[in-house]
């Protein structure tokens, strides 16, 4: 996929596709230099870029790079892995967002996409593409050509977290990303699909950073679950929940393909 070595993270800028920084893309270093940097991005590319060299959690940091380093699955050992935060994929343009929870250690962190190289992805990459947001019903990497139209896939967390659980801290100083991605989003948007508690809870707190008009109380998060959000200039845009595609929920079938399609359908 690219002549980096493995052992270590992808440094920005050596050619890994998809990889929207180079070596001049400011790092976030801590929740303030995050604020910062989010709010003053113009565009989804910057903002992506920013994203994708992020280094404010020093916990996800060691994580995301450790598994990049001596973590590695077995069937992965001969990889490089991106062992970078997940920046967005998608549409630029796109009205509907997809928000999940955060990279997996294996997946995203390791392919350098959203949703991608894992069972997660393999879910969600199929009922879009059965939806018709997306070219090809997989994701196996970020060179395989997939496409999205009409959609764009972000996270409440950009990094791998520990157990697939950020902490407080972290929920809370990765979400100015998701405040900017609404923002520029928010001219064209029409709904958004919240996977999970914690994606349904972020979304919702982002919003209302936002300066949008969130219903109180907080709307409860459920599969099929619908609350109507009201953007700073007046725009009404519709927030889903569905259950995650995690392997929890699919594996044991609280989560089935009729009930993601369902949910996919009303987006």
């Amino acid at each position: 996929m690219t002549g980096q070595p493995f052992g270590s993270p992808v440094p920005p800028g050596t050619g890994w596709p998809g990889d929207p920084a180079d070596r001049h893309t400011p790092v976030a270093g801590d929740e303030e230099r995050v604020r910062a940097l989010s709010s003053s991005a113009p565009d989804v590319d910057t903002l992506d870029a920013r994203v994708s060299v992020c280094r404010a959690c020093s916990r996800l940091v060691d994580w995301r790079e450790s598994v990049a380093t001596s973590g590695r699955r077995a069937s992965f050992a001969d990889q490089p892995y991106w062992g970078r935060p997940g920046p967005g994929f998608g549409d630029p343009n796109a009205p509907v967002l997809v928000v999940g929870l955060a990279p997996a250690a294996n997946g995203t962190n390791r392919t350098g996409r959203m949703f991608t190289g894992d069972r997660s992805g393999d879910w969600i990459y199929a009922a879009l593409h059965r939806g018709g947001y997306a070219e090809q019903p997989t994701s196996e990497h970020s060179g395989d050509g997939q496409v999205l139209t009409g959609v764009r896939i972000v996270a409440a967390v950009r990094c791998a977290p520990p157990a697939n659980k950020p902490s407080t801290t972290e929920k809370a100083t990765c979400r100015p990303w998701l405040v900017r991605d609404l923002e520029l989003a928010a001219p064209r948007l029409r709904s958004i699909l919240a996977l999970g508690s914690i994606g349904w809870d972020a979304t919702l707190a982002a919003a209302r950073e936002a300066g949008w008009v969130v219903p109180r109380p907080k709307p409860r998060f459920g599969h099929g679950a619908q609350a109507a959000l009201t953007t700073g200039q007046g725009r009404a845009v519709q927030l889903l929940g569905s259950y995650h595609v995690s392997q929890q929920n699919t594996f044991t079938g609280k989560l089935t393909e009729p009930m993601l399609d369902a949910v996919i359908a009303r987006l």
